[in-house]
């Protein structure tokens, strides 16, 4: 049978289509994947810079600045030398627990970010339920460095494990209460609709002035759920060599930097969402959102907009944290325990308590 060439060229050609086809499509399958993940590296990387800069200026000496410009390039080369580190296994401890404790830490903190909104409707996962999951993806990260702590077979390893599972108790329920009292003053859990409930009076909506004392309350907590000075006891240099992370070397090692940094920017993101009402550019509310009309843009404009004012507001509270490292002196394990137990579990219920009977008031 003889075939014609002009055949031949179109099935050559419909083929070579249909590959090319195939690759743009797996190529567009992991554009949604990759996407996050880069902005969330180079996030963290920003913070690393920004903290040894802030810290520089504290402390009045120069920081980075030869890798790069402006020493931007720093902690790319500190986590590239991570990684060509060997990576060492305690040889009495449980191989699996501390292999596993890391990665436990890190991907918990990383499925916190499906609930963050960065625009209108720019949000991975809109659940009706958003704030309260991430409380619950936030309490897995103490289970991994409990699993590191207990497989380093390591006294000071173990101590720190525990001292991370009992800070992270202490404090992620005085929390709950404020994220709580957010939920019933916007008639949601959702995290787009707490911002939109603050976008209607602009500036003077937004739930830092409605919440003053339980922002106060968060702040504090997730102040201590980043395990930041002055309650970074499970990792206390003084007293346990490096806590949890004591035995850990290599790329292990730069994952739990990685999920410290991580941590922090959640925390920052969402002080940014549930009091300062993320994405709505309301500063000053009057002069510039009304005329041009910022806050109903929408498309591609609208949503890198939405992207920068949510960051901006992000990376400006993490002044707070960063500063107090080297201002507050570390307290003890008696005081962190007493200062979440004693104190700022009744002033959140107590306000909690507060905003329900305004609620019910208001009806």
């Amino acid at each position: 049978m003889i075939i014609d060439t002009t055949e031949v060229q179109a099935i050559n050609s419909f083929s070579r289509s249909e590959s090319l086809k195939e690759v743009y499509d797996l190529l567009w399958l992991l554009v949604p994947i990759f996407t996050p993940v880069s902005g969330i590296t180079i996030g963290v990387l920003v913070i690393v810079w920004l903290e040894r800069e802030i810290s520089a200026g504290i402390q009045q000496r120069i920081g980075p600045e030869y890798a790069g410009p402006l020493g931007i390039l720093q902690a790319l080369a500190d986590g590239t030398k991570l990684l060509l580190k060997e990576d060492l296994l305690p040889s009495r401890g449980d191989v699996r627990l501390f292999s596993m404790g890391p990665s436990i830490a890190v991907i918990s903190i990383l499925l916190s970010y499906l609930v963050i909104p960065f625009g209108y409707r720019l949000v991975l996962a809109d659940l009706s339920i958003g704030v309260f999951l991430w409380i619950a993806i936030s309490s897995i990260a103490p289970i991994g460095l409990l699993m590191s702590g207990y497989g380093s077979n390591n006294k000071y390893s173990f101590s720190g494990g525990l001292r991370a599972a009992a800070q992270s108790i202490s404090y992620e329920i005085p929390l709950t209460p404020c994220v709580l009292s957010i939920s019933l003053l916007s008639n949601s859990s959702s995290t787009v609709d707490i911002v939109e409930a603050q976008s209607k009076y602009g500036f003077w909506g937004w739930n830092l002035w409605r919440q003053p004392i339980g922002f106060i309350v968060f702040l504090i907590s997730s102040l201590a759920e980043c395990e930041r000075l002055p309650f970074d006891l499970p990792e206390a240099e003084e007293e346990l060599v490096a806590g949890y992370q004591t035995e850990y070397s290599g790329i292990k090692s730069g994952l739990f930097y990685v999920a410290s940094y991580l941590n922090l920017l959640v925390s920052s993101l969402f002080v940014t969402v549930l009091y300062l009402g993320g994405w709505n550019f309301s500063i000053p509310y009057i002069f510039i959102s009304e005329p041009f009309g910022i806050n109903k843009t929408g498309g591609v404009f609208g949503m890198t907009v939405g992207i920068l004012i949510t960051l901006a507001k992000a990376y400006l509270f993490l002044f707070i944290p960063i500063t107090t490292r080297w201002t507050l002196p570390r307290m003890r394990m008696d005081q962190l325990l007493n200062l979440g137990w004693k104190f700022l579990l009744p002033i959140s219920l107590g306000n909690l308590l507060l905003t329900t009977s305004s609620q019910l008031v208001s009806l």
